[in-house]
């Protein structure tokens, strides 16, 4: 029998959410953003993050507007997905019996880039029953949902097996909770050696306090990004010990300049992104660490 995706969210663990958290998930039950469906819609893969990489700024050139609409969200999909191949390169060696975690999961393409990639099992956790439920359906389309499976759960209590995770990560989800919460769960989850990596925005505390952009983002998206320095204390404080660390903030300019002159996507949030990672106060990080 085919579930709809109604149906699919009415099988999931309802989380317990704090009042905040409710204001999250109703944000993202709501949220129906071009810059994240458009994008899917070309390949069925849906990611709720940004890119990486140099653009291909010939697509604003296109004379004809309908095929430069076109060009345009191709390319700045492609920038997206380049963003979700270099988080999962950093997830292995992984082989298909291995199970990986994907906390923050949105409408499902990291798990599905991960399985992709290595064959492993994937589980996707999010606070929104509407992604959820996207998500499953996703997979069950692509034939991958005895696999790939997506959970209306709380990444920061998932119910979900202790040690049972070859590598987890969170891609641009982790400025929605605190950061001791969140790598607890993560260090619960995976396997001594398992492998924890995270994408995420931070604010570059040696320049003192968030600046006015940090905080216009955070207004934005609903959210409370972190300093740069906390992820480090946080992970010491919960047995994740760092591998490899990478500034990505010049190779994200090209995306978000790019996405500031696609006039069907832009959401008003794009100069505050440029002027927060051109000024410094703001940077965009890969850490990878692993569970001891």
């Amino acid at each position: 029998m085919t579930l709809t995706p109604d149906a699919l969210a009415a099988t999931v663990q309802v989380p317990t959410q704090s009042v905040y958290q409710n204001r999250v998930a109703d944000y993202w039950n709501a949220e129906e953003n071009p810059v994240n469906l458009e994008l899917g819609r070309i390949d069925d893969l849906y990611h709720h993050h940004y890119g990486i990489g140099a653009a291909d700024r010939t697509v604003l050139d296109e004379p004809d507007p309908g095929l430069r609409k076109e060009r345009v969200t191709a390319e700045l999909h492609r920038l997206e997905h380049a963003q979700a191949e270099v988080l999962a390169s950093r997830l292995g060696p992984l082989t298909p019996d291995d199970r990986v975690f994907d906390a923050g999961c949105g409408r499902g393409g990291g798990s599905v880039t991960a399985h992709l990639r290595y064959g492993c099992h994937a589980d996707g956790v999010t606070i929104s029953a509407k992604q959820a439920a996207f998500a499953n359906e996703q997979a069950r389309k692509r034939g991958i949902d005895g696999k790939v499976r997506y959970h209306h759960r709380n990444m920061l209590d998932t119910g979900l097996e202790t040690g049972a995770y070859a590598a987890s990560w969170n891609n641009e989800s982790s400025m929605y909770v605190e950061l001791d919460l969140l790598f607890a769960e993560h260090a619960r989850l995976l396997r001594r050696g398992g492998r924890y990596v995270v994408v995420t925005g931070c604010y570059n505390d040696t320049y003192g306090r968030a600046s006015r952009e940090v905080s216009q983002i955070n207004a934005h998206y609903i959210c409370d990004i972190h300093p740069r320095s906390e992820y480090f204390k946080a992970m010491a404080r919960n047995r994740l010990v760092p591998v490899h660390v990478e500034d990505l903030t010049e190779a994200t300019i090209p995306y978000w300049e790019l996405r500031s002159e696609a006039e069907h996507l832009v959401t008003g949030i794009e100069e505050t992104f440029l002027t927060a990672y051109r000024n410094g106060s703001f940077q965009y990080l890969l850490i990878a660490a692993d569970r001891i």
